[in-house]
């Protein structure tokens, strides 16, 4: 049996001797759609042989099987041409027809694909290597699904790039406390699905408690996604194949927050949402305005909360990563936090050490956890601590799942510990809402450090600038009405 780690670092060897794919953004995406083609090739076999009635959506040359199966097909410019006028053209361009879903997934996914290789002899050897996997075969498919979180891994020092990637022991930990139920056939959304890592890992939760075929059918569409970003929207599908998925149509590339928010119509709810938001962005110019005036804000994580109130179902449940300064932040976020205590039980919040996104951002991150319908009483609090001897994260020695067993077990027996704190609603009302609240246990009285210290300086800066004019203003009336008096 190949290994299948060997022949993705052969490939990403071959890509590296090409001028075209000259980072690893562009071998990623190179990569995305040609693993694509092939994944979906090997399900088409598998569906050929079950399906008696199966029809391929594409025409037979365009099937990575007619054009490159072979060992000995098309190399060089031969092959160069057929990629560049004929394969990618003719895929954004599919004809579909009425409720076609298949066609219109795989024509969606190729809409902005390019090919970066400029020498067709090295593609070739990219292809037979990619031959070399057979999706499946249940060991390769699963072998690959590590090595595709190891790609994803690796882009992180890529730019924006990195932030497609949430690290699985987050995933895991969120979807898990979340608890998407199959017996209560519950609908699962990630508005911001990048490339898949919460939609899967919901798959997998739900399919530990399959019990039927009709379980198994129900899984297939009881999730949607939305993915702004091409590269990411076409590895969420290829994620989505390898596990299981027959036609992953339910992600679309799209931005979300570009709808208003009064077009969500009731029937779109949702029982679940688990996501990461992007966070540290601003959207473009005007997105805002599809926000009610009081919430309107162009920094990103806050119109996504906004929009989850929204969105989910009375009783449904939410679990995101949010960024330090979204609990903290004041005018538009004291809104929107009053609106999420008001409207939904906040009744969770994992406070994440530095480093957790490392290396892509070092901006300090939490774990909230809501259920729509009723309003908060209390916030409990849990600092989740570095594992013994550790400092820090980094891409070596990411965070594990195996590190929240302690959440695993306070959870449904909460008490407060060392690490763990509730805070009543009237105590965060006398705080205007700043949801930023220090763990009362830790006894480390040090200075804090520099992510953490900075916004609040600058914040104490501003203050000052505020009392400073607010106190020349004062003066200048007090002198304007003395003069005024004297005169």
């Amino acid at each position: 049996m190949p290994n299948v780690s060997n022949i993705v670092k052969n490939i990403q060897d071959i890509m590296r001797k090409d001028a075209g794919t000259y980072g690893d953004a562009q071998r990623l995406e190179q990569l995305g759609w040609m693993f694509f083609l092939k994944i979906f090739d090997d399900r088409e076999k598998e569906l050929e042989l079950l399906r008696d009635d199966y029809r391929s959506p594409l025409p037979q040359h365009l099937r990575w099987s007619s054009w490159a199966a072979n060992d000995e097909g098309d190399t060089g410019g031969k092959l160069l041409d057929f990629v560049n006028i004929t394969l990618l053209p003719k895929l954004k361009n599919l004809a579909v027809g009425t409720g076609d879903r298949l066609t219109t997934l795989i024509r969606n996914s190729f809409e902005d694909a390019n090919n970066y290789m400029k020498n067709g002899t090295l593609m070739r050897q990219v292809i037979n290597k990619i031959n070399g996997i057979d999706f499946n075969a249940s060991d390769d498919r699963h072998m690959f699904g590590d090595i595709y979180e190891k790609l994803l891994k690796d882009l992180q020092s890529a730019g924006n790039a990195g932030e497609f990637y949430t690290p699985r022991a987050v995933t895991q930990f969120i979807v898990e406390q979340v608890n998407p139920r199959l017996d209560k056939q519950e609908i699962i959304l990630d508005p911001a699905c990048g490339t898949g890592g919460f939609l899967t890992c919901a798959i997998e939760h739900l399919r530990k408690q399959v019990k039927t075929e009709a379980d198994e059918s129900f899984i297939q569409d009881c999730f949607s996604g939305i993915e702004k970003k091409h590269l990411p929207h076409v590895l969420c599908m290829t994620n989505l194949m390898l596990h299981g998925i027959d036609v992953p149509s339910n992600v679309r590339h799209d931005n979300t927050l570009a709808r208003p928010l009064r077009d969500w119509s009731p029937k779109e709810r949702v029982d679940v949402i688990v996501t990461n938001p992007p966070f540290g962005g601003m959207e473009e110019d005007g997105i805002e305005a599809n926000f009610p005036s009081e919430f309107r804000t162009r920094e990103t994580a806050d119109l996504f909360l906004v929009l989850l109130m929204k969105i989910l179902k009375p009783r449904g449940r939410a679990g995101l990563v949010l960024p330090d300064g979204t609990l903290s932040g004041e005018g538009v976020k004291t809104r929107i936090k009053e609106e999420l205590l008001r409207e939904c039980n906040l009744h969770t919040i994992v406070r994440l050490p530095n480093g957790v996104f490392n290396p892509y951002t070092g901006i300090r991150t939490n774990l909230l956890f809501f259920t729509k319908g009723e309003p908060t009483t209390e916030v409990w609090y849990y600092a989740h601590p570095y594992p013994t001897g550790a400092k820090s994260y980094n891409k070596g020695k990411p965070i594990r799942i195996e590190e929240f067993e302690p959440e695993r077990v306070w959870w449904d027996n909460r008490e407060e510990n060392e690490q763990a704190w509730r805070v009543s609603i009237d105590q965060i009302k006398a705080r205007n809402y700043n949801l930023d609240i220090d763990n009362p246990h830790n006894s480390d009285t040090g200075p804090g450090d520099v992510d953490h210290l900075l916004p609040e300086y600058e914040k104490l800066l501003a203050q000052i600038a505020e009392t400073r004019t607010a106190l020349k203003t004062e003066l200048h009336h007090a002198f304007t009405a003395m003069t005024g008096a004297e005169a």
